[in-house]
C-alpha cells in the first residue's frame, strides 16, 4: 500500500475541492466546525478545511471530561491558526447521575462510555447552530469499518471528509498538509488517564486493517476472522435508521 509523495498530495488536492463543492451548495458563507480530540483525525480535518474555506472559516472545540486532557487541542488550533473554543462537560456528564435511579439495573459500561461523546456532538451542534456553521464529522474508513464510534455520538455531522479514508492515508495526506508529525503520527487513544492504545483494544494494527480493507488481504486468518465479524456487527452504525414504508 505504500503510495508516493504525489499520490498523497493529489489525495488532498481532491479532498480540499470536495469540500469547497460541499459547501458551495450545502453552507455558501458558513464556518466548518468541529471537535478538537488531538488526534490526527480531527487535526487534518480541521486543516483540510482551513485549505479549503480559509482559516477565519474553522472552528475548533475541545471538550475535555473530568480527568481527561486538552491533549494538544490548544496547540493545534493555534498552530492551524484557527477559532479554538473550550467547553469543558464535566458538569454535564454529571448530570447524568440524577437519572441512574430511573434505570434499575445501572448504566452498563458501554453505555457510561458512549455519553461523553453523545454530549460533545450536541455541545458541538449546538456552538455551530450558533455561529452558522456546519460539523464536521471527522471518523475515518478504518474506524468505521470495524465500529470503532459511538452512534449519535462521534459517528455523525453534516459531512465527512475523511469518512472514506483509511488511517495510513489520513496521514500520507497530514504529511502533505506539513502538519508537524507529533500529530499526524501520535498513537490514537482516548486521552483518559492509564489509557491503552486502539491498536491494543483491536488486537491488530491499523496497517494491517488498512491493508485488509484495500486489498482484500490479511496473512493472519484469526485476525482477518475479527476484522470480519467486527464489521458485520457493526454494519448498523454507518446506515440511517429504517422506517416503515406503508403501501397506500
Amino acid at each position: 500500500m505504500g503510495q508516493n509523495k504525489d499520490f498523497y498530495e493529489s489525495l488532498k488536492t481532491s479532498c480540499v475541492e470536495w469540500i469547497r463543492n460541499w459547501f458551495s451548495v450545502n453552507g455558501p458563507g458558513c464556518c466548518a466546525v468541529l471537535g478538537m480530540s488531538g488526534g490526527k483525525d480531527s487535526t487534518v480535518a480541521a486543516a483540510l478545511c482551513a485549505e479549503a474555506l480559509g482559516r477565519d472559516k474553522v472552528v475548533g472545540v475541545a471538550m475535555p471530561a473530568e480527568g481527561q486532557s486538552l491533549n494538544d487541542a490548544d496547540e493545534i488550533c493555534r498552530h492551524l491558526g484557527i477559532r479554538y473554543i473550550c467547553a469543558p462537560i464535566a458538569d454535564i456528564i454529571k448530570g447524568f447521575d440524577s437519572i441512574r435511579p430511573a434505570v434499575a439495573e445501572g448504566f452498563s459500561n458501554q453505555a457510561e462510555q458512549n455519553i461523553p461523546p453523545r454530549i460533545r456532538m450536541s455541545v458541538v451542534y449546538a456552538i455551530s447552530q450558533s455561529v452558522g456553521g456546519r460539523v464536521v464529522n471527522t471518523c475515518n474508513l478504518s474506524e468505521d469499518w470495524v465500529g470503532y464510534a459511538t452512534r449519535w455520538g462521534d459517528s455523525v455531522g453534516d459531512f465527512s471528509p475523511l469518512g472514506g479514508l483509511t488511517v495510513q492515508e489520513i496521514k500520507g495526506i497530514g504529511h502533505a498538509l506539513g502538519i508537524p508529525a507529533k500529530w499526524v503520527d501520535k498513537i490514537p487513544d482516548d486521552g483518559l488517564p492509564h489509557s491503552c492504545s486502539d491498536e491494543q483494544k483491536f488486537g491488530f494494527t491499523y496497517e494491517v486493517l488498512d491493508r485488509y480493507i484495500r486489498t482484500g488481504v490479511c496473512e493472519d486468518p484469526a485476525i482477518r476472522e475479527k476484522i470480519d465479524r467486527m464489521h458485520e456487527r457493526n454494519l448498523f452504525k454507518l446506515s440511517m435508521p429504517e422506517h416503515f414504508e406503508p403501501e397506500l
